[in-house]
């Protein structure tokens, strides 16, 4: 019931523009897709895998070379759904499947944000929010949900894993992933298993289930919200067929050559069905690449200059692909200014025409005047970095301090950023100048010591919101009974 209350209270909202003026919005979110993998960002082509549609979205629109996320798949696409740090949704660690930590009911999401403004919302390919009931995508605002990867990819590899340790059938059929797709009720069905063989084809109907979704909803009266989740350049990363072999430099670079293809696939369709000068198109990564992860030859993933990967707290981790395309309203061109994944909900809603949830906190701002030209700075100059429930970095303008060091695991690469550690420093933050020391190698806290001065403004302003918000007991895998 709490839902229904909170979906009717949005949809009473006035709109600030008709539904024949509103703009359709497709999001487009890579998987592990670094800093340094997109021709725009210094990639592509140079780096032996060309990414030309990719391009044309960076080059027809706003390109973010300050894109700021957070460490990992789950706490990122909570940020993106709801517009809130994903601790204080409980999501500030990769879900795995048979943990309690799932998208809660009474989040507010993107999806319902579209539907509260006469919207039709539809969502492809991976979730990661959760698969209980209550997180399932249709239960969360979309109208219907198709080839559907609700957990991460590293399940396509558990059976053959499984069976060598000589787990039972039973336990091993519990814990291989499917293919959902929602019925008209909104309730999900499996359609096939999750299979490393199909892994190598899921992009490819992901790509074509969101063409379909186009196809038959620009005919329609109302507008639409699309949310493309692909999978690529995720771990185990398999390329369709017709890419094997296509880059110059292997696996990895096969599957960001298929994920560009399939960008443009939707790009094609937007543009066939005659709705492109009324479509923002948002071209995203969740988070870093990790290119110490998995075998030799899938470790090409780079995060430009930055150092860091998925799941460490470091510059690299966090910052990523970041573009907006919307003819006619927002001038092409490339900006530093600090964007984080959080500020899509409350833009997207000032776009749109409706209300942001006054009673949770909110750590997105409102970039749609920055966007559109209207200003010419962000609303945005910090960012906090969770690792769980710990605070474990804050990036402010030009600087990013840390309470505690970031120490990367020894002895096995591939570890690098789950696997690291935070040790305590001498009672002062590390400080580094990302400007003037990209790889963070240069603590300066003996000259910048004033900086402390905003990072502890940053930190005291989200801890004031606590003790009216607090957050949600964090799951943890290592610590139990507390």
């Amino acid at each position: 019931m709490r839902r229904i209350a909170i979906v009717a209270l949005l949809a009473t909202v006035s709109s600030v523009a008709t539904a024949q003026e509103k703009p359709n919005v497709v999001i487009m979110l890579g998987d592990n897709v670094g800093y340094g993998d997109i021709g725009a960002y210094g990639g592509g082509d140079v780096r032996g895998m060309p990414t030309p549609r990719i391009d044309e979205i960076a080059s027809s629109g706003l390109r973010f070379t300050q894109y700021l996320v957070e460490p990992a798949c789950t706490p990122s696409r909570a940020a993106l759904m709801t517009g809130r740090y994903s601790v204080r949704s409980g999501l500030s660690t990769i879900i795995v499947g048979g943990t309690p930590n799932t998208l809660q009911e009474n989040e507010v999401t993107l999806g319902e944000l579209f539907k509260s403004q006469g919207y039709a919302t539809g969502i492809v390919g991976k979730w990661h929010l959760g698969a209980s009931e209550q997180s399932w995508p249709t239960r969360q605002g979309f109208d219907e949900y198709k080839v559907g990867v609700l957990e991460s990819t590293d399940g396509t590899l558990y059976r053959d894993s499984m069976q060598r340790a000589g787990m039972p059938e039973a336990a091993i059929a519990a814990a291989e992933p499917w293919v959902w797709e929602s019925d008209a009720e909104g309730k999900l069905q499996k359609v096939r298993p999750y299979t490393v063989e199909y892994r190598r084809q899921v992009e490819g109907d992901i790509a074509e289930a969101a063409i379909e979704y186009i196809d038959r909803e620009a005919n329609a009266k109302q507008p639409f919200f699309l949310y493309v989740g692909f999978t690529h350049t995720h771990y185990p990363t398999l390329a369709g067929p017709d890419f094997t072999g296509k880059s110059r430099i292997g696996v990895y670079g096969d599957a960001v050559m298929e994920l560009d293809f399939r960008t443009g696939q939707i790009l094609d369709a937007i543009k066939t069905a005659g709705i492109e000068d009324n479509t923002i198109v948002i071209w995203l990564s969740d988070n870093a690449a990790a290119p110490t992860a998995g075998p030799f030859d899938s470790r090409s993933g780079s995060n430009g200059p930055f150092r860091g990967e998925l799941g460490d707290a470091l510059e690299g981790s966090v910052r990523t692909v970041g573009m907006i395309k919307w003819p006619g309203k927002i001038t092409p061109r490339a900006s530093n200014e600090m964007v984080a994944v959080h500020d899509w909900f409350p833009t997207l809603a000032s776009i749109i025409g409706a209300k942001v949830p006054t009673d949770r906190p909110i750590d997105g701002v409102d970039q749609s005047a920055f966007l559109t030209g209207a200003q010419p700075k962000s609303n945005r100059d910090s960012l906090i970095t969770f690792l769980g429930e710990e605070i474990a970095a804050v990036r402010w303008r030009e600087f990013r301090l840390y309470p505690k060091q970031f120490v990367p695991s020894e002895g096995n690469p591939s570890m690098y950023g789950l696997g690291g550690n935070r040790v305590e420093t001498t009672g002062f933050p590390l400080v580094f100048n990302i400007e003037a020391d990209q790889r963070e190698e240069v603590n300066i806290i003996g000259t910048a010591a004033w900086v402390i001065g905003p990072y502890l403004k940053a930190i005291g302003e989200y801890q004031k919101t606590l003790e009216q918000y607090p957050n949600p007991k964090a799951v943890s895998l290592t610590e139990f009974g507390k």
